[in-house]
């Protein structure tokens, strides 16, 4: 597995997510969507996550206005896959209700 960082505390597996070097659970598409969701600025961004830097902060967003595409596809797939686990979750009948509806209760 190669690994090549162009960004200071970025770093960027083959085939992998852009991720921070310091916190490598934390991908740089989580960052931007909270300043492309929220608007928050860099500085907002690291009040509301304090684990973060501000270099940190900067190197995601840097990061996402070098490889945009990337970042907006990788977004892009996750809220497809977020809307179609939510959908299966709602066509999936629930438990508790099934009882109710066994029952008569309902």
């Amino acid at each position: 597995m190669s690994v090549s960082v162009a960004v200071p505390h970025i770093e960027k597996a083959e085939c992998e997510p852009a991720r921070l070097i310091r916190l490598p659970r934390i991908r740089v598409a989580q960052i931007v969507m909270d300043y492309l969701a929220h608007g928050w600025s860099v500085d907002e961004i690291c009040r509301q996550h304090p684990a973060l830097t501000p270099a940190e902060a900067h190197a995601s967003m840097l990061y996402y206005w070098d490889n945009q595409a990337e970042i907006d596809a990788e977004i892009r797939e996750e809220w497809n896959q977020s809307r179609t686990e939510h959908a299966r979750a709602l066509a999936q009948p629930d438990p508790f209700l099934s009882r109710l509806r066994s029952r008569g209760i309902v």
